[in-house]
C-alpha cells in the first residue's frame, strides 16, 4: 500500500496552505467573538474551487475524489475549523444538487453555488427526528406542478445566511422508502429563520432553526426521484462524516504544533518545559494519536471513493475515533499552556470549544458505536474488514 501522495495532492495541500495561513487564521479570533459569518471570505475560497470540490465536472465543479478533499480540509481547519466546517456542509449540498438535480436546475443555481457567490445548507435535523433520520416529518405534498413544505428543521449551520437549502422532507409512507430531497430557495415564501443559537463554539457561521409554512416550490427542483432522499442523505453522511474527521485532525495537528514550539520557549524552574519527561510523553502519545487519526480518515476516504461495501464503517470508524482523538488533542495542548490555554489570547481554548461538537454532529459518537457493532454482527463484513 502506497501512502506517499502525487503531485497534484501536494499541490493541492499548498494551495490550501497558503489560503489558511494568509486568510482564515489571521481572521478566526475576530470571526469567533463578533460571531462573523466569512461570507468574503468563503468567495475567495470559490476562487481557488474549494466550493465545489467533489460537485461533477459537468455542473462545473472539481470532480475531486473524497480523498484529495480530503487533504484540502485539513489544511483549511488549522486557520479556521469553524469556517471549514461550513465549508464542507456547502460541498456537500452543492454536490447534491450538481448529481441528482436536472440540467436545468444544475444549470440555474450551480455556477454561483461553485465560486461561492452564493451558499447552501443542508437540512436534515428535525426537533424529533435528530439521529433516527428516517423517522423525520416535515412533508411535502404535491400540487400540481409543484410540492407544498410544512415542517422544521433545527440546528442548520448557515440558516439565514445562506441561499439555498437542501431539505429532506416526507413525500410517501413512513420510513426512509418515503423520504424525498428537494432544493428550496431561501428566500421563499412562508419560510422563517429562528433566532441565532448562542453556541459554545463554531461562532463564525449561524445556526437557526428554518420553519417552513405552506413554502411552493417547483417539482423540478426535486434531487433524484421520490423516495431516494434517504439514501442520497445518507451517501451525504458518510462523506460528511470523513469531513467533520478531518476539521478534527486539522485543528488538533495544529494545536499540537503550537503546543511544540510553546513548551520550548517556556520554562519552569530554569528549564523549558519541553524538557520534562512528562511534557514529552503527552505531545509523543498526541502525535501517535493524530497520526493514526489521520490514516484512517484516508483510508476511509478511499474506500468511498472506490465504492467498497463496507465504506460506511470505515467512515463511521474514522469520524469516531478522529473526533474524539481532535478533541482530547485540542484539550492537552490548552493544558500545556497552562493559564494562558485558557485566555482568549491563544486560540486554545477556541479549538477545544470547536472541536467538542464534531462528536455529536453528522451523527453522534454513540450513533458510530451502533452503526459500527452493528456491522460488527455480519460475519461477512468481520472477514473483510480484518
Amino acid at each position: 500500500m502506497d501512502f506517499s501522495l502525487t503531485e497534484d495532492q501536494q499541490a493541492f495541500i499548498e494551495s490550501a496552505r497558503a489560503f489558511s495561513s494568509g486568510v482564515l487564521a489571521p481572521n478566526a479570533a475576530e470571526w469567533d467573538e463578533r460571531s462573523h459569518f466569512p461570507k468574503e471570505e468563503l468567495m475567495q475560497a470559490g476562487e481557488l474551487g474549494f466550493m465545489g470540490m467533489y460537485t461533477p465536472e459537468s455542473a462545473g465543479g472539481l470532480d475531486l475524489s473524497r480523498l484529495d478533499a480530503s487533504l484540502i480540509v485539513e489544511e483549511l481547519a488549522k486557520g479556521c475549523t469553524t469556517t471549514a466546517a461550513f465549508l464542507t456542509i456547502h460541498n456537500m449540498a452543492t454536490s447534491m444538487i450538481g448529481k441528482y438535480c436536472n440540467n436545468a436546475v444544475v444549470e440555474k443555481w450551480c455556477p454561483d453555488l461553485i465560486s461561492g457567490k452564493t451558499l447552501s445548507s443542508y437540512c436534515l435535523t428535525e426537533p424529533g427526528a435528530g439521529s433516527d433520520a428516517a423517522s423525520l416529518s416535515t412533508r411535502a405534498i404535491r400540487d400540481g406542478d409543484d410540492y407544498i413544505i410544512n415542517g422544521s428543521k433545527v440546528f442548520i449551520s448557515g440558516a439565514g445566511e445562506t441561499d439555498v437549502l437542501v431539505v429532506m422532507v416526507r413525500t410517501g409512507e413512513d420510513g426512509a422508502k418515503g423520504v424525498t430531497a428537494i432544493l428550496v430557495p431561501a428566500d421563499s415564501d412562508g419560510i422563517t429563520f429562528g433566532k441565532k443559537e448562542p453556541k459554545m463554539g463554531w461562532n463564525a457561521q449561524p445556526t437557526r432553526m428554518i420553519t417552513f409554512q405552506d413554502v411552493r416550490v417547483p417539482a423540478s427542483y426535486r434531487l433524484g426521484d421520490e423516495g431516494q432522499g434517504f439514501s442520497i442523505a445518507m451517501e451525504g453522511l458518510d462523506g460528511g462524516r470523513i469531513n467533520i474527521a478531518t476539521c478534527s485532525v486539522g485543528c488538533a495537528q495544529q494545536s499540537l504544533e503550537d503546543a511544540v514550539h510553546y513548551v520550548q520557549d517556556r520554562k519552569q524552574f530554569g528549564t523549558p518545559i519541553s524538557e520534562f519527561q512528562i511534557t514529552q510523553f503527552k505531545l509523543a502519545d498526541m502525535l501517535t494519536n493524530v497520526v493514526a487519526a489521520r490514516q484512517m480518515i484516508r483510508l476511509a476516504a478511499n474506500k468511498l471513493d472506490l465504492k467498497d461495501s463496507q465504506a460506511t464503517i470505515y467512515c463511521a470508524m474514522a469520524k469516531r475515533f478522529a473526533t474524539d482523538v481532535g478533541f482530547d488533542v485540542c484539550n492537552e495542548a490548552l493544558q500545556l499552556f497552562g493559564g494562558y490555554g485558557y485566555i482568549k489570547e491563544y486560540p486554545m481554548e477556541r479549538r477545544v470549544r470547536d472541536s467538542r461538537v464534531h462528536q455529536i454532529l453528522e451523527g453522534t459518537n454513540e450513533i458510530m458505536r451502533v452503526i459500527i457493532s452493528r456491522k460488527m454482527m455480519i460475519n461477512e463484513a468481520l472477514e473483510v474488514i480484518k
